[in-house]
């Protein structure tokens, strides 16, 4: 399992909208930062070979690969982690880093329970991919992340600026960082 200091502090999630950028924007980061596959858009055979042309550029940037599905399958691909709802990323047998997605107060205790080794707790600002949304907002941010027994991860409506914004140096983004 990864240590609190080995996570990366910047975070990259894929999706559709941001598909024909990701090639360039792994190649441009300055520090390691952790690559979240998910582009759940697409069948099966094309996710994988979408998912192997990617991680191939994020490993030789010296990123981590985490990717949205089973821990099985994370295994299969050759993933360092998994990205979930906690309750569908356990167990794993400490082999592969484990990224709760966490909304509340019921989710992080759920992550606490599993030991995962970070949590992605969002929505912390408005996004595009949820507009008009309920959001956490800093105050509620900050006591939620408060709970976690792992590093908390900051995502929705995360850029550089919002996340200074906030006083958070471990965050991710789709559109924020693509």
């Amino acid at each position: 399992m990864a240590s609190f200091q080995s996570l990366p502090r910047l975070w990259l999630l894929s999706d559709q909208r941001n598909d024909d950028v990701l090639e360039a924007r792994l190649g441009e980061f300055r520090e390691p930062a952790a690559f979240v596959y998910r582009h759940y858009h697409m069948p099966p055979a094309e996710r994988l070979a979408r998912f192997k042309t990617l991680a191939d550029i994020a490993y030789r940037e010296g990123h981590l690969v985490i990717l949205s599905d089973s821990t099985l399958t994370a295994r299969e691909w050759g993933a360092d982690g998994v990205y979930g709802a906690p309750l569908s990323i356990y167990p794993t047998r400490g082999d592969l880093i484990t990224v709760a997605t966490v909304h509340d107060m019921r989710e992080i205790a759920q992550a606490n329970r599993i030991g995962a080794d970070a949590a992605m707790l969002s929505p912390v600002f408005p996004t595009r991919s949820h507009p008009g949304g309920k959001i956490l907002g800093t105050t509620r941010f900050r006591t939620l992340a408060a709970c976690a027994k792992m590093p908390v991860i900051a995502l929705g409506g995360m850029t550089a600026s919002s996340a200074h914004r906030l006083g958070w140096d471990r965050w991710a983004a789709i559109d924020g960082l693509s």
